[in-house]
């Protein structure tokens, strides 16, 4: 009877790991997979954002993923308690576009020890090991800035208005810039007037440092901004004192303003990444790593864990007066009619 009773309890096991097995299968097949996706409310903002939640929104939603998005207050810790909300909510995969690059890392351990995957969206987390990170390729967005400037303006005074120093992507762009303009800075073709550096990717911010270099100067022939919110306030401050389109100017994310000026002439050039890339891969990326896939990335970065992150890279794309029209306006990023809308009256 004992070996009855054996045999009925060894099926039994048996059965509850078939059915526990084929209930995770189930998940797989169905893709039924919860991605947790925390950002903070100041992000959007910036015009471009909206974008990228969408794309991967609806990349997701095709995959047959829910997206659970968070927005914090934007303060310096709001983001830590919107994470553990998420995963509370039992996500199979946490994706971040952090607020600031280090004061994150003690929610995501807790999160990678609870065996779920982490991704960090167009900016890195660092201090911490995580799954994966994805974004353009940052350094080149600076190389990208500094060349249209320089091939622009070979002599003369610079003013750089570099982004958050709490954002890693701040310091790749910085260097990038200036692997281009210190050959220019050394041999003395070039002057460097001011760098900024600002607490926040903002307006306001911004407007009111390059405003105080004004104060000191206008003797001023290029302004490299970090992105087009930047260059939004740097045209502001030219307009007032009759400069615009007199001073070459750049940024970066194609925001409609900006490419609106670059048609108009008032800016020079603007940085496009095509955000359905990213958003449409890091969607898929996501659902991988639910599945046990880590896909082989373009590179590996140094987040200062320890260990070397798997990086995927897209790559960014100069977009001047002359190519507009086969980048931004092609990919449907904006419309024509938006573009040229000031020019068409």
């Amino acid at each position: 009877m004992s070996k009855r009773y054996c045999a009925v309890f060894c099926i039994i096991i048996l059965l509850c790991i078939s059915l526990t097995c084929c209930a995770k299968k189930k998940k797989t097949e169905d893709n039924s997979i919860k991605i947790g996706f925390s950002t903070d409310s100041q992000t959007f903002l910036i015009e471009r954002w909206n974008k990228d939640i969408k794309v991967f929104t609806n990349v997701a939603r095709e995959l047959g993923a829910e997206v659970i998005l968070t927005k914090s207050s934007g303060k310096d810790l709001g983001q830590i308690p919107q994470i553990q909300y998420l995963v509370e909510q039992d996500v199979d995969v946490l994706v971040v576009i952090p607020e600031d690059m280090d004061i994150l890392a003690g929610v995501i351990k807790k999160t990678m020890e609870k065996g779920i995957p982490v991704l960090a969206y167009d900016r890195p987390i660092m201090g911490t090991p995580i799954t994966g990170y994805i974004s353009f390729d940052n350094f080149e967005v600076g190389r990208l800035l500094a060349s249209a400037l320089t091939a622009k303006v070979s002599t003369g005074n610079y003013l750089i208005v570099n982004g958050s120093v709490r954002d890693n992507n701040s310091y790749e762009l910085n260097r990038g810039i200036h692997a281009v303009i210190d050959p220019f800075l050394h041999d003395g073709a070039i002057t460097l007037i001011d760098e900024i550096w600002l607490e926040e990717w903002a307006f306001d911010e911004a407007r009111e440092k390059i405003g105080q270099v004004f104060k000191r100067t206008t003797n001023i022939d290029a302004i490299c901004c970090s992105n087009d919110l930047i260059a939004d306030a740097a045209i502001s401050i030219l307009s007032e004192r009759q400069l615009a389109g007199k001073v070459a100017v750049v940024g970066q994310d194609a925001d409609l303003l900006s490419c609106q000026r670059v048609v108009e002439g008032t800016q020079l050039m603007t940085v496009y990444k095509p955000l359905h890339k990213l958003a449409g891969r890091a969607a898929e990326i996501a659902v991988q790593m639910v599945r046990g896939i880590v896909p082989e990335p373009e590179q590996y970065i140094d987040n200062q864990s320890g260990e070397k992150i798997p990086f995927y890279v897209e790559k960014p794309i100069a977009v001047f007066k002359d190519n507009i029209d086969e980048t931004v306006i092609r990919d449907g990023f904006h419309s024509r009619d938006d573009v040229y809308r000031n020019l068409q009256n």
